[in-house]
């Protein structure tokens, strides 16, 4: 008595049924969900990114008793991925053009203790003109986005003019800057800050808050409610008039009221966190408002840093989607020896790339910097890691040619919820960066995974 195979005859002349895999099985049950994507023109990838934070957000919550999902955690969750995020914008583009840089953790570390000691020390002292000057803190970003625009370009100049790989090259300047933070002031701490720069950072001094308050956190909301409107319309229209497919009026209903959704969601989160019980009272004495048993509840509103982030990412998605540098760049990681034949000068803009996230880099050590009201030598310390988890976990491949900029935001976010997650838990630092190592890993792996499967 024969023993039957699958894929062979049961009986003679009918062949046996055949077997699926758990693969096509899962992918023909979400078959109809992924076409309502597609017809969304929603990217899956983005959708599934936004999937796991929920699901992250949720288990947080249940396992911290409830805490995760409070208008102060989340304020403060917002404030502290800012940072992380707005060099994940930068890092995406030197990540799609086949580069990485290694060194963005050390130059913020450099450029913060620059812009420390700018409005600190040679300020007031070396040129005599005293503290909380009105254009200290103008003066003070100046020096270190033109300083850190500098750094980036001298070694983005060696990469693509000296032909050095930039894993070298950006490792060399981990080290390099690193060691320089130490050169001043032999590494002490530089603090205070000017009142103004302190600003930068979220943080309150006297009844100055870092925020924009209730009623301009709203404002804010609507206009960008309106600008999302605009963009889709105008989207349609060009696209109808250049004879593209366009999404179901339905579709586009549906998406510009998803995006309204969580922009009007998240200043309701920021209007819910109030002023603390301190700031409140010297804000209504400051007022003449007379302050009631329970206390005063004054909103915060959107954190300066999340307005920062919020700014940087616009200019750079603009960079990169609407400006030809945008598009160089993505040709470049696309087939760098095409992108030559066709015209494009791939030294120049590899280098531009690097110039513009050493700009970054010291955006986001203004922030830190502010919110901290001192430079420290540990300043940056590991955050080349975040950054480039944040790109990559949002969707950026390490072959080139592929990423985007709100994928990297999301990214940073996926990066901080874990990290606040797992401290509300008490867990320990280790132990936090065994997960982030693991998510790293698991998210490269399924990126390598879509890619063979699509090729």
């Amino acid at each position: 008595m024969g023993v039957s195979v699958p894929g062979e005859a049961t009986t003679e002349g009918q062949p046996a049924p055949p077997i699926r895999s758990g693969v096509d099985t899962v992918r023909s049950a979400l078959a109809p969900f992924t076409d309502v994507l597609r017809r969304l023109e929603v990217d899956t990838r983005l959708f599934g990114m936004v999937a796991a934070l929920a699901l992250i957000w949720i288990g947080f919550n249940v396992l911290s008793g409830g805490t995760f999902l409070t208008a102060r955690n989340l304020w403060n969750l917002s404030v502290q991925s800012a940072s992380i995020a707005i060099m994940a914008t930068g890092m995406v583009l030197v990540i799609v053009s086949r580069n990485i840089d290694l060194s963005v953790g050390s130059m913020l570390g450099f450029l913060g203790y620059t812009m420390a000691m700018t409005q600190a020390v040679w300020i007031p002292q070396s040129l005599g003109l005293g503290l909380e000057q009105p254009y200290t803190w103008i003066l003070t970003l100046l020096v270190g986005i033109v300083l850190g625009a500098a750094i980036g370009g001298a070694q983005g100049f060696v990469v693509a003019y000296g032909g050095v790989p930039s894993f070298i090259v950006t490792l060399g300047g981990l080290l390099v800057w690193r060691g320089l933070i130490f050169r001043y002031a032999q590494g002490q701490t530089i603090a205070p800050l000017d009142t103004t720069f302190q600003m930068l950072g979220g943080g309150t001094v006297g009844t100055r808050v870092g925020a924009l308050g209730e009623w301009p956190s709203w404002t804010l909301g609507l206009v960008l409610c309106i600008a999302i409107g605009y963009a889709q319309i105008t989207s349609r229209r060009r696209k109808g008039r250049y004879g593209f497919p366009v999404r179901p009026l339905w579709a586009e209903v549906l998406v510009g009221a998803a995006a309204c959704g969580a922009v009007l969601g998240t200043v309701w989160v920021a209007n819910s966190y109030p002023l603390p019980p301190n700031v409140a009272v010297l804000y209504a004495q400051e007022h003449g408002i007379p302050v009631p048993p329970g206390g005063l509840f004054i909103p915060t509103g959107i954190a300066f840093p999340v307005m920062i982030m919020l700014g940087v990412t616009l200019v750079v998605t603009f960079l990169a989607t609407r400006r030809r540098f945008g598009r160089y760049v993505y040709a470049i990681g696309g087939n760098p020896d095409a992108a030559a034949l066709a015209g494009i000068n791939v030294r120049r803009t590899i280098m531009l790339t690097f110039a513009l996230i050493g700009s970054l880099a010291a955006v986001s050590a203004a922030v830190q910097t502010a919110r901290l009201n001192a430079a420290v030598t540990s300043l940056g310390v590991q955050n080349e890691l975040d950054v480039i988890s944040a790109a990559v976990i949002g969707g950026t491949s390490f072959a080139g040619g592929i990423g985007t900029v709100p994928g990297a935001i999301l990214g940073a976010v996926v990066m901080q919820s874990l990290r606040s997650g797992m401290v509300l838990l008490l867990v320990d630092s280790p132990t936090q960066d065994i997960v982030v190592g693991i998510v790293l890993v698991v998210a490269v792996g399924l990126d390598a995974v879509v890619r063979r499967r699509v090729s």
